[in-house]
C-alpha cells in the first residue's frame, strides 16, 4: 500500500467535502454544544468556550464499544495514536500529537496515575463498563497539570450517582474466548448518593508475537480482569458537598518473554510468562461554594499501580523467575476559583509523593513534587483570553517554573480563531535514571516550548475545525533507547469535520504528524505520519448501525531500525433497542482480518466478533 499518497489523497478530498459542506445549506436539526469541558481550564464551561483543542467521550459512545480496551476507544479521536504490544486490551501506550508516552498525563477522578518507573500510565487496567466520561485535552499544558504534560492530559470520570434509583447488568461473548459482565447500583436519598459497580472481562486472546520475534512462545496470550468501583456523595448543605471515589482492578494478562537474568535451560518458548496488574485509586473531595464569587475543592488523593511479572516453566507450573515494580502515589490539592465580573481567576496549590516498590534495585526510590498555579480568563465581546503561570519545586531537579497564554477571537458567529503559547517541563522517569544497565543518571530534565494556531466552525448541528502545532523540546529522551537528542522538534495537524443530520452523525478528522529528532533529523518512533479517521451511525426506529474506518500510513520502529507499513482497518456494527430497558451491541472488528503491527515483532487482533446485552432498570 502506497501509504503516504494514499493518505494525502483522502485528506485532499476531506478537507474538499468538508469545504462544500459548510458552503451548503441543510436543513438539519439544530443541536447545541453545551457539553461541560472540566480538563480544559481545571473549571467547568461549555465546549463551545473552549480555548484549548479538546474531545469528549460520551457515556453513549462507551456503551457501543463492546469489549474493545479504552486505548482502541480513543484511538478514533484526532492527535491519538496506539501503540501495542499485547493480546486485546492488554500491554497499550498511547501518543498526543507525536509526543511519547510518558509525556500524557492520565488522570481518574482528578487522581493522577501511572508508574512512576516507566513514566506512562496502563490503560487496560481501566474498564469501559465503569467509565461515565472522557476528556482528551491535546496540547502542551504543564502550566495548568505540571511536569509531564507535553502532549496532553487524559482525564477518566468514572460512574457517578443519578436521580432516584438505577441498576443495570451487561453481559456479552465474542470471537478468542471474549467474555464480560458487569453491574451497577446508583441512586440519591435525601442528601446521600451513591454509585457501586463491578465488572469482569476476559478472553483467550492471541498469539501477540510474529513467529520471527525475538523471544517468541506459540502459545495464546490471554487475559483476565476484574474492576470494583464507587463513588459516595454527601451534600451538608446547598453550599457544602463531599465526594469519596474509589476505584480497583486487578488482572492477569500473557506474554512472550524470559525473566533477566534467565535462568539455565530456559527461554521465552519454554515459559509461561503473565503479568499481573493491579490500580488502586482513592479520593476525598470537599466542593464549598464560601460566597456567590468564591469557590473552592480540596482533594487528597492516593493510587497504586502495581505489576509484577511472573515466569513458569510449562512443562511442570514451576517458578523461574518473579519481578515486580510498584509505584505508590499521594497527592493534595486546594482549588479556590474567585469571580471577577465575567472574569475568574483560579490559585492551585498541589504537593505529590512518588514512591517506588520494587525487585530491582534503583538508588533513588522517592520523589516529591509541590506546585502553585494561578490562572486568569478574560471574557469580553468577541474575544476570550486564559493567561496560567505555574512553579513547581522538585525533591531531584529543584525549582522551574512554566507558563501559557491562550487567545480565542470571534470572526463572526460562526468562526472562530484560537492560538496557544505556552513551555512544558518534563524530569526523567526512575527507570530512565536508575535501571541497571540502562538508566543514565546524567540525564538532565527535557524543557519545552509549544505553539498552536487554530480556526473553528460551529454552526447548528455541524462543527469543524483545523490547528496547526509545533512543540520544540530541549533535551528530549528517546524512549527506546534512553538516549537524550538534542532537541526534538514534534509538529504536525490536525483537520476534523462532524455533522448530523436528523438521525445521522458523522465524525471525520485527519492528522499529520512529523516529530523529528535533532540533529539527525530521525523520526520518532512508532507515530505515523499521516492517519484518517471517519465514524458513521444512524437511528432507524429502535436500531442505530454504525462504522468506523481508520487509515494509517507507516511508522519508524526505532528499536528494531524498521519502517512498519500503514494500513486500514473496517469495524462495523449495530445497537438494537426494543425497550426502555434492554438493548444488544454487535460489533464486528477488523472486517477485512488485516494483518498490521503498531511495534515491530508484534501482531494485532484479527477479524473478530463482540455481542453483548444490556438491561438498566
Amino acid at each position: 500500500m502506497k501509504n503516504c499518497s494514499i493518505c494525502a489523497r483522502l485528506a485532499v478530498h476531506f478537507l474538499s467535502v468538508v469545504t462544500l459542506t459548510l458552503a451548503s445549506t441543510v436543513n438539519a436539526q439544530v443541536t447545541q454544544l453545551n457539553s461541560v469541558v472540566i480538563t480544559a481550564s481545571r473549571m467547568s464551561q461549555s465546549l463551545s468556550d473552549v480555548l484549548a483543542d479538546v474531545s469528549i467521550i460520551d457515556r453513549e459512545t462507551l456503551q457501543n464499544a463492546g469489549l474493545q480496551s479504552l486505548g482502541d476507544v480513543l484511538a478514533n479521536l484526532p492527535g491519538v495514536q496506539l501503540v501495542t504490544n499485547g493480546s486485546y486490551r492488554s500491554s497499550t501506550n498511547l501518543s498526543l500529537r507525536g509526543a511519547s508516552a510518558s509525556q500524557t498525563i492520565l488522570l481518574v477522578n482528578g487522581v493522577r496515575m501511572g508508574s512512576a518507573t516507566l513514566g506512562s500510565f496502563s490503560l487496560e487496567n481501566l474498564p469501559l463498563e465503569r467509565i461515565e466520561r472522557v476528556e482528551v485535552l491535546r496540547g502542551a499544558a504543564a502550566a495548568l497539570y505540571g511536569p509531564d504534560a507535553v502532549g496532553g492530559v487524559i482525564q477518566i470520570f468514572t460512574r457517578e450517582p443519578v436521580d432516584g434509583l438505577q441498576r443495570s447488568v451487561t453481559a456479552g461473548l465474542g470471537s478468542d474466548g471474549q467474555g464480560q459482565l458487569g453491574v451497577s447500583l446508583s441512586g440519591r436519598s435525601g442528601a446521600w448518593g451513591y454509585s457501586l459497580g463491578a465488572s469482569h472481562e476476559r478472553a483467550d486472546g492471541i498469539n501477540v508475537k510474529t513467529p520471527n520475534a525475538s523471544g517468541f512462545n506459540k502459545d495464546k496470550d490471554g487475559y483476565r480482569f476484574a474492576s470494583l468501583d464507587g463513588s459516595l456523595q454527601w451534600k451538608l448543605s446547598e453550599l457544602h458537598e463531599l465526594n469519596l471515589n474509589l476505584l480497583h482492578s486487578e488482572g492477569e494478562y500473557d506474554f512472550d518473554g524470559a525473566p533477566f537474568p534467565t535462568p539455565a535451560g530456559t527461554n521465552a518458548g519454554n515459559l509461561r510468562a503473565f503479568n499481573v496488574p493491579s490500580m488502586r485509586q482513592l479520593s476525598l473531595d470537599w466542593a464549598a461554594k464560601w460566597t456567590p464569587s468564591w469557590s473552592s475543592n480540596l482533594k487528597i488523593g492516593q493510587s497504586k499501580d502495581i505489576s509484577p511479572s511472573r515466569y513458569l516453566l510449562e512443562s511442570d507450573n514451576t517458578s523461574a523467575g518473579e519481578s515486580r515494580f510498584n509505584t505508590h502515589r499521594q497527592q493534595f490539592s486546594w482549588q479556590n476559583n474567585l469571580r471577577i465580573g465575567n472574569d475568574s481567576l483560579s490559585l492551585i496549590a498541589e504537593h505529590r509523593l512518588d514512591e517506588v516498590d520494587s525487585s530491582t534495585f534503583y538508588t533513588v526510590r522517592e520523589r516529591a513534587m509541590s506546585g502553585f498555579v494561578a490562572s486568569y480568563s478574560k471574557r469580553a465581546d468577541g474575544w476570550d483570553a486564559l493567561l496560567t503561570a505555574r512553579h513547581d519545586q522538585n525533591s531531584q531537579f529543584g525549582n522551574f517554573n512554566t507558563w501559557s497564554v491562550s487567545g480565542g477571537y470571534k470572526l463572526n458567529s460562526d468562526w472562530r480563531l484560537v492560538g496557544n503559547v505556552g513551555t512544558t517541563f518534563q524530569a526523567p522517569s526512575f527507570n530512565q535514571l536508575y535501571f541497571p544497565g540502562f538508566g543514565n543518571t546524567a540525564l538532565k530534565p527535557q524543557e519545552g516550548k509549544s505553539h498552536e494556531i487554530g480556526i473553528r466552525y460551529s454552526a447548528g448541528s455541524q462543527r469543524a475545525g483545523m490547528v496547526i502545532y509545533q512543540n520544540d523540546v530541549q533535551g528530549f529522551i528517546n524512549t527506546a533507547t534512553n538516549v537524550q537528542s538534542s532537541l526534538a522538534v514534534l509538529k504536525g495537524a490536525t483537520f476534523n469535520w462532524d455533522r448530523s443530520w436528523s438521525d445521522t452523525r458523522l465524525s471525520t478528522s485527519y492528522d499529520y504528524a512529523d516529530p523529528r529528532l535533532k540533529p539527525t533529523n530521525a523520526r520518532v518512533s512508532r507515530v505515523a505520519r499521516n492517519l484518517v479517521r471517519a465514524q458513521l451511525n444512524h437511528r432507524i426506529g429502535p436500531w442505530t448501525p454504525f462504522a468506523e474506518l481508520r487509515l494509517s500510513g507507516d511508522r519508524f520502529d526505532s528499536a528494531s531500525n524498521l519502517t512498519l507499513p500503514g494500513y486500514g482497518v473496517f469495524n462495523m456494527g449495530t445497537s438494537y433497542r426494543w425497550d426502555k430497558n434492554w438493548r444488544i451491541v454487535g460489533r464486528l472488528n477488523n472486517l477485512g482480518d488485516k494483518t498490521y503491527s503498531l511495534a515491530n515483532g508484534f501482531t494485532t487482533p484479527g477479524r473478530n466478533l463482540f455481542v453483548s446485552l444490556q438491561w438498566t432498570d
